[in-house]
């Protein structure tokens, strides 16, 4: 039977001023959450410290960003793998991506500002530092409720000393006449957490753990977090990490901010995670080690990177 569409993801409020640890709102969110990263591996964050002058602001330079010359986008490179410009793909002609490293850092968004802006952007600089660590304050959070729902407390303030967020900009041009609408190919991602946040033109799918793909539909005031395999494999596959693409359903351009959290050494699977019913099915694990694998493996595209990777098979 074909898998069935469906919409939408569960909603989680984030905005509440007594969303503080301990009080009855954050342990009724904390296990909305563990519920949907189990399920479907992802859920719509409605989160307000990103404010909609920044939303604004950031989306308006998106366009200033990817009207650069090619050339200039182009040497948006790095030696890690996924860490620089994405374009110009034959089977995907309508995405087109940069990267900023260390993307809550000064020195991470400057540097890749006077990358693009020899003469300088103040302007672009400072919005997405500060959308960067409104961002990643938002990973945060998420990842305290995730580790507490899983009596995991001790592990979060290694979590914090160990992240590191990368920032990609995406822009899906509108498709011409005959030409394929996928913005991306089927994939899952291999950060810890993945957020997500676009202008309103929708196109993002989601799979859910049960097989029904999820059009994703959110505004310009929510986020979207995505699991990744990273936190597949550091749960014991409790955690659900979805497949996901983008399929754009307008005739329009759309803008994406992807914010990856990943771990820079190396993650154990929590002695917590194994019992009975949960036999280890992974080994430790380096993150980045996990990214390179995502495109030196061709199962890449299946969602099985983690599993080759450093799966452990009976």
């Amino acid at each position: 039977m074909a898998s069935q569409t469906l919409s939408n993801l569960p909603i989680i409020d984030f905005t509440m001023e007594n969303l503080k640890p301990d009080t009855n709102s954050w342990l009724s969110a904390r296990s909305d959450v563990r519920r949907a990263i189990k399920e479907y591996g992802s859920f719509i964050a409605l989160y307000d410290k990103v404010s909609a002058e920044l939303n604004n602001e950031v989306f308006n330079k998106l366009k200033e960003l990817f009207d650069l010359p090619t050339k200039t986008k182009s040497q948006n490179w790095s030696d890690k793998v996924y860490y620089g410009y994405v374009g110009q793909l034959a089977h995907l002609p309508i995405h087109e991506s940069l990267a900023i490293a260390d993307a809550n850092t000064l020195d991470g968004v400057q540097s890749f500002t006077n990358l693009m802006w020899p003469s300088g952007n103040d302007n672009f600089c400072e919005n997405m530092l500060k959308y960067g660590k409104k961002v990643a304050e938002q990973e945060q959070l998420v990842s305290k409720m995730v580790v507490e729902s899983y009596g995991l407390e001790r592990y979060y303030n290694s979590h914090l000393h160990s992240m590191t967020y990368f920032l990609r900009t995406i822009k899906y041009r509108e498709p011409e006449i005959d030409e394929t609408n996928a913005g991306t190919d089927i994939h899952t991602e291999k950060s810890l957490i993945t957020i997500l946040h676009q202008n309103q033109v929708h196109g993002l799918q989601i799979q859910a753990r049960n097989g029904n793909w999820i059009d994703v539909d959110f505004t310009l005031e929510s986020f979207v977090i995505i699991a990744g395999d990273a936190s597949l494999a550091w749960s014991n596959d409790r955690i659900h990490s979805p497949r996901h693409q983008v399929i754009l359903r307008e005739k329009k351009t759309r803008y994406t901010i992807g914010v990856f959290a990943y771990n820079m050494g190396t993650t154990d699977i929590p002695q917590e995670m194994v019992d009975d019913e949960h036999p280890l099915q992974f080994r430790s694990f380096d993150n980045m080690g996990l990214l390179q694998s995502y495109f030196d493996n061709p199962t890449c595209l299946t969602g099985e990177t983690a599993w080759s990777y450093c799966g452990i098979r009976a």
